[in-house]
């Protein structure tokens, strides 16, 4: 199997703009930034979507994406930030490599960042809802 390119940046065998590293995270800036500031916060270990990662990972890879985030809004004070992690190609996941982009949002640039999403025009009845809660929480 080939190396995702998170791989090759983490083994140096492709330059990025690296903000953070450690024994288990990297942070990078985008290779193709949608704003100012637009930073990677990566988990060494390869790991391919949020289903796949193991507590301890995600519990430091949280941690440091909270203290990215924090420097990146201390950096350049941004209106707002998303922080976006995409799961599968349907889902615009586009390196099988579990990833969390800062995106910092700045009022006097169009980014061209569009979160806004429609409500389910489905009205669910409280038994629907039921079920739904029922069958989340047998998986947990």
């Amino acid at each position: 199997m080939s190396k995702t390119i998170f791989e090759q940046i983490i083994d140096r065998e492709i330059p990025a703009s690296i903000v953070y590293e450690d024994d288990d995270v990297i942070a990078f800036l985008d290779a193709f930034p949608i704003s100012k500031g637009h930073t990677l916060v990566v988990p060494k270990k390869p790991i391919e979507n949020i289903f796949e990662l193991d507590a301890e990972t995600g519990q430091k890879l949280m941690t440091k994406i909270q203290s990215v985030a924090t420097a990146v809004n201390a950096a350049f004070e941004p209106k707002g930030m998303n922080i976006l992690q995409n799961n599968g190609a349907f889902a615009s996941q586009s390196v099988f490599h579990i990833h969390f982009h800062i995106i910092p949002r700045y009022e006097d640039r169009h980014d061209g960042l569009t979160l806004g999403w429609k409500t389910d025009p489905h009205k669910y009845s409280e038994d629907e809802k039921s079920d739904i809660v029922k069958s989340i929480q047998e998986k947990l």
